[in-house]
């Protein structure tokens, strides 16, 4: 039986908020990766990195279904978009874990699903992310937070330590370490601490 993880796209994503978290995801048992964005079809970045998506509408979202959001520059205009974001809203309402990364977490912040929960961001656009939603329990010094069924982290190669994280909890702390060496990566298991906060 496999959960699946829904990917939700948009233009000038930030390319490892994804691949980071999607390689590590990609070595646990029992996912399935999915790729949406608003309206389907190619979806590009600033590197070049070209997705085949499917339209959101078309995402029957169950309940077991993980949400995925990274971050990256399209943030900045995907925030102002009501129909993404309604959209956003009930795709994360409906499903059991939500995941961002980076700047993700200000569109997550935008449906007021993290309203009055503990959230954190990427610490170079910090003030422009509290700002987009001041009813969100920023916490600038986290490396990545969990409030409920939401998981934030800061920017980009965060993601990595978040989904670790994740699979920590859904799976055991051992599991996360055999994906960690297996992909001869440094996991930063404190996730209270981020050293790019103060810089």
């Amino acid at each position: 039986m496999y959960t699946t993880i829904n990917i939700v796209l948009f233009p000038y994503f930030e390319t490892l908020d994804v691949f980071g978290p999607v390689e590590v995801f990609g070595k646990a048992d029992g996912f399935f990766l999915e790729y949406f964005s608003l309206a389907g079809g190619i979806i590009s970045n600033n590197d070049n990195i070209k997705i085949e998506t499917k339209p959101l509408n078309t995402l029957n979202i169950k309940a077991s279904d993980i949400l995925f959001v990274p971050g990256g520059m399209g943030t900045r205009k995907e925030i102002d978009n009501q129909v993404f974001i309604s959209k956003l809203k009930e795709l994360a309402e409906s499903c059991r874990y939500v995941l961002t990364v980076c700047t993700g977490s200000a569109l997550l912040a935008k449906t007021g699903l993290l309203d009055h929960k503990n959230a954190t961001s990427n610490k170079r656009a910090f003030e422009w992310v509290k700002e987009s939603r001041k009813e969100v329990e920023w916490i600038r010094e986290a490396r990545w937070v969990n409030d409920g069924k939401f998981y934030t982290s800061s920017g980009v190669s965060a993601g990595i330590d978040m989904a670790l994280g994740f699979i920590s909890d859904m799976k055991g702390i051992d599991e996360a370490r055999r994906i960690a060496y297996r992909i001869e990566y440094e996991w930063q298991e404190d996730n209270t601490k981020d050293k790019f906060c103060n810089q």
